[in-house]
C-alpha cells in the first residue's frame, strides 16, 4: 500500500471505473464506488484494534511533551547545559526520520499488526502505520474519525505529561510513557491483521475471515471483500513505481499540496513550544504550572472536536481553518516575548 499518490493517480488514469476519490475517505480507495452494508458497521473489534494502535500515539504523546515538564530537574540532576538538554530534546525526533525512511517497507513486509509490535524501535515507524493500519479497518462513513483518535490519543498523553510534570520527578515521570507501550504489545495479540494487507500477499481465506471480524458475524462481507480484491489487482497491473516518479509535472500539484502540509506542520512551531513550553513561559515572565496545565487543558477538547467534525466538514475546511489558527498562535507566542522582556 506504500505506492501511495503516485500509483494511484496512474491507476486511476489507466482504469477509469475504479473510484479515484481516495483523499476523502481517510485516504484509502476502496477500489469501487458501491457502498455496502459492511461498511457502516463499527464493531467492538474497529473499536478494540483502534484503540491498541492508538496507545502507541498515547506513548508518542508522552515522549513529545516529556521535555518541557522535566527540563529544569534534568538539566540540574545531570548538570547539562542548555546546549546539552537540546540535543537530549533531539533525539525523539532523530529516531522519527530513521524510522519514517524505513516505515513503508516494514509495513508492507511483515504486516500492520507486525509492525506495532516493532514501535517501540522508533515512533517515526509509528507515524506512518497508526493511519494506515485504522484507515484499512475503519468502516468509510467513519474513516476519518477513527484516524482522528491517533491526535486525540496523543493530546492525551501530552496534557498527561504537563499536568503531572507540575508536581512529579522526572524520573518516574518517564515510566509513566511506559504503561501504554505495554498494553499495546498484550493488546495487538488480540487485533486481526489488515484485510487489505493480506489480500496484497495473495492470502484469500484470512482476508475474509479477518473482514468478518472488523464488520461482526451477522454482516454479509462480500462486496468489500470483493472491493479489496479489485483494489489490490488493479494495483497489479501497473509496474513498479519508482520515488522519482513523483517528480513528474502531472503530480506537480499533489506533490506540493502533500510536502506542504507536512512542513506546515514540521514548521508551524507547535513542535518548538511543547519541547520547551516551560522555558517559553518563564522567559515570559508567567508561572510554568498555570502555563502548562493551561496548555494541557485546551488540546484535549480541540483534537476530541476534530473526531466530531472530520466526516461533517470534510478534510480542507478543517486544515484551513487550523492553518489561520495556528499563524495567528505562532505570531502571538513569538510577538509576546519581546514584548514581555521589554
Amino acid at each position: 500500500m506504500e505506492e501511495g499518490l503516485v500509483t494511484w493517480s496512474l491507476l486511476a488514469e489507466q482504469k477509469p471505473g475504479v473510484d479515484s476519490n481516495v483523499g476523502q475517505h481517510g485516504g484509502v480507495g476502496d477500489g469501487g464506488s458501491s457502498s455496502s452494508p459492511s461498511s457502516s458497521a463499527s464493531t467492538a473489534v474497529v473499536v478494540l484494534s483502534t484503540f491498541v494502535t492508538c496507545c502507541g500515539s498515547f506513548a508518542y504523546g508522552c515522549a513529545y511533551g516529556y521535555s518541557s515538564p522535566a527540563e529544569s530537574g534534568i538539566m540540574y540532576d545531570l548538570g547539562l547545559s542548555t546546549a546539552e538538554y537540546s540535543v537530549f530534546g533531539s533525539i525523539l525526533t532523530i529516531g522519527g526520520v530513521l524510522g519514517a525512511l524505513i516505515s513503508g517497507k516494514v509495513a508492507d513486509l511483515i504486516g500492520r499488526r507486525g509492525t506495532i509490535l516493532s514501535l517501540g524501535f522508533g515512533f517515526g515507524l509509528h507515524g506512518y502505520l497508526a493511519p494506515v493500519y485504522i484507515a484499512e479497518i475503519a468502516p468509510k462513513n467513519t474513516r476519518g474519525g477513527f484516524t482522528a483518535a491517533i491526535q486525540l490519543t496523543a493530546c492525551c498523553g501530552l496534557s498527561l505529561m504537563f499536568f503531572t510534570g507540575t508536581f512529579m520527578h522526572w524520573r518516574p515521570l518517564a515510566l509513566i510513557g511506559t504503561i501504554p507501550c505495554l498494553v499495546q504489545v498484550v493488546g495487538v495479540f488480540f487485533i486481526p491483521e489488515s484485510p487489505r494487507w493480506l489480500a496484497k500477499y495473495g492470502k484469500e481465506k484470512e482476508v475474509e475471515a479477518s473482514l468478518q471480524r472488523f464488520r461482526g458475524n451477522n454482516v454479509d462481507i462480500s462486496q468489500e471483500a470483493a472491493d479489496i480484491r479489485d483494489y489490490t489487482e488493479s494495483f497489479e497491473c501497473l509496474s513498479e513505481s519508482r520515488f522519482l516518479d513523483l517528480f513528474q509535472w502531472k503530480y506537480a500539484h499533489s506533490l506540493i499540496v502533500g510536502v506542504g502540509l507536512m512542513s506546515l506542520v514540521q514548521f508551524g512551531g507547535t513542535n518548538g513550544i511543547s519541547y520547551y513550553a516551560s522555558s517559553i513561559f518563564k522567559v515570559a515572565g508567567t508561572s510554568t504550572s498555570i502555563g502548562t496545565t493551561t496548555m494541557a487543558i485546551i488540546q484535549i477538547p480541540f483534537s476530541a472536536l476534530s473526531i466530531l467534525l472530520m466526516d461533517k466538514l470534510g478534510r480542507r475546511p478543517l486544515l484551513m481553518i487550523t492553518a489561520v489558527g495556528a499563524f495567528f498562535g505562532s505570531a502571538l507566542t513569538g510577538s509576546g516575548i519581546p514584548l514581555a522582556g521589554s
